[in-house]
């Protein structure tokens, strides 16, 4: 589908991933190979990503960081993310343990001030 549309509307799309990609040839169709490791594809997407441009993940911090940045992202199920969704959709564990960290980290600030 991105193949086709790509040539269609003349629009430049990137694919980004830590694995050989193999892509049609085409002048708007680009695949980038970044080394392997936690989030490096996340990170050059974000590097790369401009005001206006899309990003399809499903990664939903992915998407927080293209959304801070002035871009758009849609899920493969053809949901796009917005601010609002992205904290509906940071009910998966990661994110419950980030927000928990979070709490747990003031809690303790707090009685540890109290305590003085």
């Amino acid at each position: 589908m991105l193949y086709r549309a790509a040539d269609r509307t003349q629009t430049q799309v990137t694919f980004v991933a830590n694995q050989s990609l193999r892509v049609p040839p085409s002048l708007y169709l680009k695949a980038l190979r970044v080394p392997a490791g936690f989030d490096v594809a996340d990170n050059e997407i974000v590097k790369r990503v401009a005001l206006g441009d899309l990003v399809i993940t499903a990664d939903i911090p992915l998407a927080a960081e293209v959304l801070e940045k002035g871009g758009a992202a849609l899920n493969p199920r053809s949901e796009r993310y917005s601010p609002a969704t992205i904290w509906v959709r940071c009910a998966p564990a990661a994110c419950r343990q980030a927000v928990r960290q979070q709490f747990a980290n003031a809690l303790d600030s707090w009685l540890t001030l109290r305590q003085r």
